[in-house]
């Protein structure tokens, strides 16, 4: 009997954890390094929100709390809701955990059997496929097309759903393409989710700030109130906020749902970090004029980034609606030779390559389950961005 637990055995290892650890490793040995890995804002926490914290540890707010959440975050979390999506529910239908991906984590686990599938858009953030295998769920993928700019069409999802599907997990503006879909687009799908009344959504919100040229964010239960029964609306404060390592996320749904997925936490982590959360309370009461700030600096990068990267041989690059990502196609790439004589037969050599030759870090498409692409993250200096762009067209430039 080996020591390993069988159920490891279908997952893997985040690879943009490694691609960014691979980064780190080279730089450590004096190689000039662009980093375009990690999907986190360069921009500092904000003042208000670290003194909130400094603030709740000069008061002793050290002590475990309820295991899903502090009273105050739960109540900023229902305003948030109600003020920004016209959403309505009560504390007892709101779950915080240590960060959006332990709340996708909890809500499986406390709803997956054996034989019970997934709807995975591809291509996906690279989680939610392991998190579906690892509660004992069955992963089906509806592919999306460059074409449609990413975006799950309403017949695809349709031939995707079965009598076994239990979830949809959505996510607009999408990680790792940056696709995000309006009030029309999203109409479309939830047409046919009222259909299957059996297939409940994880509605993943995670970039919902992060959202450019006037575009209106919506979220499914928003758009159809009969899915509001069997939708997970999930966010946090990581990406618009810029506390990514202060590992807050959250949940507003149906409470039996909500007290299953407690009822995991209560097993696993308990509460999450007790003066996060009351970062996090600031965070979502505070002041919010920032987040239009930063908007700003992503959208002149993701032109930027777009704009020189269509200007590289082989690369085909649409631009996004949100979040801090493009996923390029480097289709013309492929069947190529570098300058070092290595022959580029998938988008995993193309990105190898590229950090070998120029020291730029990306995620290969095949990560996210898509080829041949690539994810660059544009929460970077400018100037690094630039920099790294034109190490990109010189690459491409060189391949026979």
């Amino acid at each position: 009997m080996g020591l390993i637990a069988e159920s490891l055995k279908r997952i893997k290892p985040s690879p943009t954890i490694a691609v960014t650890q691979k980064a780190r490793d080279l730089k450590a040995q004096g190689r000039n390094i662009i980093s375009l890995g990690a999907g986190e804002p360069d921009f500092d926490t904000p003042e208000n929100i670290k003194n909130a914290a400094i603030d709740a540890i000069r008061r002793g707010e050290t002590k475990y709390t309820a295991v899903d959440g502090i009273p105050e975050l739960k109540a900023a979390i229902v305003s948030k809701f109600k003020r920004e999506n016209g959403l309505i529910y009560e504390p007892g239908q709101i779950t915080v955990g240590s960060g959006g991906k332990q709340i996708i984590y909890n809500a499986m686990m406390a709803t997956l059997n054996p034989g019970d599938e997934v709807i995975v858009p591809t291509p996906y953030w690279v989680s939610y496929p392991d998190i579906a295998l690892l509660a004992g769920g069955t992963p089906v993928f509806a592919e999306t097309r460059l074409e449609n700019g990413f975006k799950l069409q309403p017949d695809v999802l349709e031939r995707a759903i079965t009598p076994k599907t239990k979830w949809l997990i959505f996510n607009s503006p999408s990680n790792p393409t940056g696709a995000a879909y309006t009030y029309d687009e999203l109409k479309q799908l939830t047409e046919v989710l009222k259909r299957h009344k059996h297939v409940w959504v994880l509605s993943d919100d995670m970039y919902e700030h992060l959202v450019y040229d006037d575009f209106e964010f919506v979220t499914p239960a928003q758009v159809e109130p009969e899915l509001y029964e069997r939708t997970l609306t999930m966010n946090g404060v990581s990406k618009a906020y810029c506390m990514t390592g202060w590992r807050i996320g959250y949940g507003g749904g149906p409470k039996e749902l909500i007290s299953a997925m407690a009822k995991i936490q209560s097993q696993s982590t308990s509460n999450p970090t007790s003066v996060s959360q009351w970062a996090a309370v600031e965070a979502l009461n505070g002041p919010q004029e920032f987040i239009a700030e930063h908007n700003m600096v992503f959208k002149q990068r993701r032109d930027l980034v777009v704009s020189m990267l269509n200007q590289s041989k082989g690369l085909q690059c649409p631009t996004p609606e949100g979040a801090f990502y493009v996923y390029p196609s480097c289709a013309g790439a492929i069947g190529k030779t570098t300058s070092r004589g290595v022959f580029i037969r998938t988008d995993e050599d193309f990105a190898s390559e590229l950090l070998e030759e120029e020291g730029v870090a990306v995620v290969h498409g095949a990560a996210f389950g898509m080829s041949p692409f690539f994810r660059i993250s544009y929460a970077t200096a400018t100037s690094a961005l630039e920099d790294a762009c034109q190490r990109i067209q010189r690459f491409c430039g060189s391949l026979r």
